[in-house]
């Protein structure tokens, strides 16, 4: 039926067509035949296509006729051999100025401007000659497509502007709400020219194409896409763009959506361009932008709700998602998952299914949702693999405890949070964080691996000494980046040397001093809106502020280990496979380090062991010992290693 009917439209279309150049070589035919050119009072069959341009445009009717007679080189060859009669030059087989003006009814000058309609918009074009008026005209291919009922792409636009499909993608309810927003917006505000700019803010960048096709869908327009970094720089080439994209609009029934999610200093040109662009226009930003020529409305774009994603889970898993007795509320709150990610995490779970037979589908899906978050965090921190467990931590009771309780709070955060409604009382102070001070080497680093371990979550290292910049403003983008890739995935976050941020809050004698403090409050505002867990460590914990530690969760003081303390890491230091031979723990223990010097002990005595091909033993030992003493610029007394060999 639909077939049929585009078929009697485009026949209706090409006979329409082919009556108006009909009339239009009757008028060549008359002015070559020496008679005077009639009134323009003739009816005219009903053009649909050529209708449509002049409608759009606004042709006159000897702008029409000049249209057609360029066209009609293309689509009768009779008009071609008309134009060289006329002109009394056999090679002249083109249309001019001077012919049209000449042959054609209601002929005024005007019609040859650059701000005419035929020239504005590149209806046709003049090449270049000795004058205007003798210079050829041809028409522009897409518009002599266009009229001829075949719809494409201009290929000027090609590269610059891409055309989406006209695919329904299923939108969570709230993305969905604000597709609606945006079409009862543009449906207020009227005409074409007059609609504002629907800006789609925040950091939900997927999100944001689906609800700008679904605004367009609801009022029956189409959706075509550019990429800020696509924007040419050039005057004249930026101007041709413009021009080009709102006469296709026009034609088309299209709606622009920018994309200009990253490259920050593209701002200006995106700015130009929406300004001066007229029609239908969306564009997708992180932080809202202003402008001073075209009304913008925002709207923020935000994850899906947990709920939304559970509800998102259970229809991509259907009966499956009943036998995960209550996983998917887990991984719904641990990972803050866009509906393609969720997506993305079901197919590739299943696709292990055969290969990881011996994992549950609630495993497979959590290493799924792993995998989703790491590509963007990557790129802006140092992922450790965490290989340590509850039993290579050595610590007194108290601090394991409270190790303890940082996990189940993580573990059961979607339980307390939403289940049993606090995340509904308040929004803040949800995120977990926690501070681990103490020496170096006391197993800070190795209680952020036990958890991260421990809860099967990624752990990600952020050296603050770096992040932390001298230029205003720069630290917290720095942080936000972070934040922002690690939301996603809800990974263990390991911020190093807290202190060079957290120092004692100063009197603000200038602007460095208030900058500062912005910083400090930036982060533990991120911290404590983050859902995953942040850590933060430092070796003197005295030059934090009192107020910033009320605003952590938990701290745990790492201890300098004691005698029967560095006996237990001794006892457990070298892996089973290792061949030792008269090892003595308690002299071992007698030396005064902290555990990561008593690895780094343990290893380089490995490696001479390895290379002398014997198994490790004291002799080892005492030498590898040296050597980190010699490193540590400190001095190896006798009561330390008396008996060793």
């Amino acid at each position: 039926m639909i077939e049929t009917a585009t078929t009697t439209w485009h026949e209706a279309n090409q006979r329409s067509l082919m009556a108006a150049l009909g009339r239009v070589r009757g008028l060549l035919e008359g002015y070559v035949a020496g008679e005077e050119v009639p009134p323009d009072d003739v009816p005219l069959p009903t053009p649909y296509a050529l209708e449509q341009v002049c409608a759009t445009f606004g042709l006159s009717a000897f702008e029409r006729d000049v249209l057609l007679l360029c066209a009609g080189i293309e689509l009768d060859g009779a008009i071609g051999a008309l134009c060289a009669t006329a002109t009394g030059d056999p090679q002249g087989v083109y249309p001019t100025f001077s012919l049209a003006l000449a042959a054609l009814p209601g002929a005024h000058w005007s019609a040859l401007s650059p701000a005419g309609p035929l020239r504005h918009w590149q209806l046709i074009e003049v090449d270049a000659g000795a004058a205007l008026v003798t210079s050829r005209l041809r028409i522009d291919e897409y518009i002599l497509h266009f009229l001829c009922g075949t719809s494409h792409q201009d290929a000027h636009l090609c590269g610059f502007i891409r055309n989406l499909p006209a695919e329904e993608a299923a939108l969570v309810p709230s993305h969905q709400a604000i597709a609606d927003e945006i079409a009862s917006v543009w449906r207020q505000a009227g005409g074409g020219g007059a609609l504002p700019v629907a800006q789609l803010c925040g950091r939900e960048a997927s999100a944001k194409r689906p609800i700008a096709a679904a605004a367009c869908a609801a009022l029956g327009l189409k959706l075509s896409v550019i990429p800020a970094e696509v924007l040419p720089t050039g005057p004249h080439e930026f101007d041709i763009l413009v021009r080009l994209w709102e006469r296709e609009a026009a034609l088309t029934g299209s709606a622009l959506l920018i994309e200009d999610d990253a490259d920050e200093t593209r701002v200006p040109l995106v700015n130009r361009f929406v300004e001066v662009t007229r029609g239908p226009m969306l564009i997708a930003v992180r932080e809202r932008r202003r402008s001073r020529y075209r009304p913008l409305v925002s709207f923020e774009v935000d994850r899906p709700t947990a709920g939304e994603q559970r509800a998102r889970w259970q229809a991509r898993l259907g009966e499956e998602s009943h036998a995960l007795n209550g996983q998917i509320d887990r991984l719904a709150t641990q990972f803050d998952l866009n509906v393609t990610a969720i997506d993305a995490a079901c197919t590739r779970a299943r696709a292990q299914g055969e290969d990881q037979a011996a994992f549950t589908m609630g495993d497979r899906l959590w290493e799924a949702c792993r995998l989703q978050a790491r590509p963007k965090l990557d790129n802006l921190a140092q992922r450790i693999e965490p290989s340590a467990t509850w039993d290579d931590l050595v610590l007194p009771e108290p601090q394991r405890q409270t190790l303890r309780e940082v996990a189940l709070h993580v573990r059961h955060r979607a339980r307390v949070y939403e289940t049993w409604g606090f995340a509904g009382k308040s929004r803040r102070g949800l995120g977990i964080s926690a501070l681990f001070y103490g020496a170096s080497g006391t197993g800070k680093t190795m209680a952020a691996e036990v958890l991260a371990n421990d809860l099967r979550l990624d752990l990600y290292h952020i050296d603050l000494s770096q992040v932390v910049s001298k230029y205003i403003g720069e630290t917290e983008k720095n942080l936000g980046r972070v934040f922002d890739a690690a939301e996603e995935g809800g990974a263990v976050l390991l911020f190093d040397e807290a202190d060079a941020l957290f120092g004692k809050r100063t009197e603000v004698k200038d602007s460095h001093d208030r900058y500062a403090n912005i910083e400090v409050s930036y982060l533990l505002q991120r911290m404590e809106a983050y859902r995953g867990l942040a850590i933060l460590t430092t070796n003197m914990k005295g030059s934090i502020d009192d107020a910033f530690l009320r605003r952590i969760r938990f701290t745990v003081s790492f201890p300098f280990p004691d005698a029967a303390q560095r006996a237990e890491i001794w006892g457990r230091i070298f892996p089973a496979e290792t061949p030792t031979e008269g090892l003595d723990i308690q002299k071992l223990a007698r030396l005064n380090v902290a555990g990561g010097n008593i690895r780094n002990i343990a290893l380089g005595a490995a490696f001479l062991a390895a290379d002398a091909e014997q198994p490790v033993s004291m002799a080892h030992l005492l030498r590898a010992t040296r050597g980190e003493y010699a490193k540590l610029e400190k001095s190896l007394t006798d009561l330390e290693i008396r008996g060793w060999l």
